[in-house]
């Protein structure tokens, strides 16, 4: 007899009610090929890594893929253990509006938030 158990594995990126809102928005006008949206950490800015959310036209096969009621949200494969516990919100005031990461792997952060390091 098998008594192997198998448990859902829980998402690496957590997303709260806005920024599934957030996703439903970009997904209502996105290009006919878009697939989704995708969340990845090129290498950009004065920390090293920067958040980086695009439209997606095809899935790769290391990605994570995060369902929510309006689109998929695709993590970058190489992406992910840079992510693996952060929340994704999306914040808006009468200045900006912009998806705001909580990323407890950040070690550090440049003085405009562009970038950080792990």
């Amino acid at each position: 007899m098998n008594d192997i158990k198998t448990r859902a594995r829980p998402a690496a990126v957590m997303l709260t009610p806005a920024s599934e809102a957030r996703i439903a928005e970009l997904m209502a006008k996105a290009p006919a090929d878009a697939i989704g949206v995708k969340l990845s950490t090129p290498r950009r800015g004065c920390s090293g890594l920067a958040y980086s959310v695009d439209y997606v036209t095809e899935a790769v096969a290391f990605d994570e893929k995060i369902e929510t009621p309006g689109g998929v949200l695709y993590i970058d494969g190489g992406s992910v253990l840079y992510l693996v516990g952060s929340t994704m919100d999306w914040v808006e005031d009468e200045f900006a509006a912009g998806f705001v990461f909580n990323n407890p792997n950040a070690t550090g952060s440049c003085g405009c938030g562009e970038s950080f390091t792990v």
